[in-house]
């Protein structure tokens, strides 16, 4: 009779970069937008909005409008088939406050607090749909490189994951987000990440929010879009 083999650990449980399917990674993003919504509805007194975003110079209500303005603009610009394909899509963007971030997307403040997550749900799920529709030929334009569907999601999980971390400290929540989602979008955006620590506070490190031993913490940061047959 065999020993008991022990369980799997989240990196091992992680799908490779070169493996991870557009369905799987937007099921992962429909999960981390639903569990976003569902912490952050427990911050229900209006004046706490207001307050900073963790290390951020946004409010969380800015933060928030941030966040669904990324999952927006990455939709949209996976819906691009008509050449200049490497430019932004030209929403116009606006910034309600010096200092606040430029967004297209803004959620009328007499709506409240469920009208803003309202706003992020629904752009969470133009990217899932995006995600899940789009052909494998697509390549998204943004700065650090063009994005099949894949890297789009995974670009969408990085903004939700470390900004509701953001918001989460700003609004004094709790904020643990599955590691196997962690290990996922680390596998296929960040390479160079260490492999042998905990995803949560790997992706943390990756994007300038936490420490990990023996590695200086990152003041400037960016992922990798290309898929590992794509990189020169």
């Amino acid at each position: 009779m065999s020993s008991p083999q022990p369980s799997p650990t989240p990196r091992t449980e992680a799908v490779s970069a070169a493996r991870l399917s557009p369905e799987t990674a937007a099921a992962d993003l429909e999960e981390i937008v639903r569990l976003a919504v569902e912490t952050l509805q427990q911050a229900k007194e209006p004046a706490a909005w207001d307050a900073r975003a963790g290390s951020l110079e946004w409010t969380c209500w800015e933060t928030t409008e941030h966040l669904a303005d990324d999952l927006f603009a990455y939709a949209a610009q996976l819906g691009l088939t008509t050449p200049p394909l490497d430019v932004n899509v030209p929403f116009i963007l606006e910034s309600r406050r010096p200092g606040g971030p430029a967004n297209s997307i803004h959620a009328d403040r007499a709506a409240g607090v469920t009208g803003l997550l309202q706003v992020l749900q629904a752009s969470g799920a133009l990217l899932v749909a995006m995600v899940r529709t789009a052909p494998p030929h697509v390549r998204a334009h943004h700065g650090f490189g063009p994005a099949d569907a894949t890297a789009s999601a995974c670009m969408g999980l990085t903004e939700a994951l470390v900004h509701v971390h953001d918001l989460a400290e700003g609004l004094g929540l709790a904020w643990d987000p599955p590691a196997g989602v962690c290990a996922r979008v680390l596998a296929r955006l960040f390479p160079d990440a260490p492999r042998d620590t905990d995803p949560w506070t790997t992706l943390l490190w990756a994007t300038g929010r936490a420490d990990l031993p023996d590695r200086a913490r990152l003041t400037r940061w960016r992922w990798h879009n290309a898929l590992p047959s794509e990189q020169p």
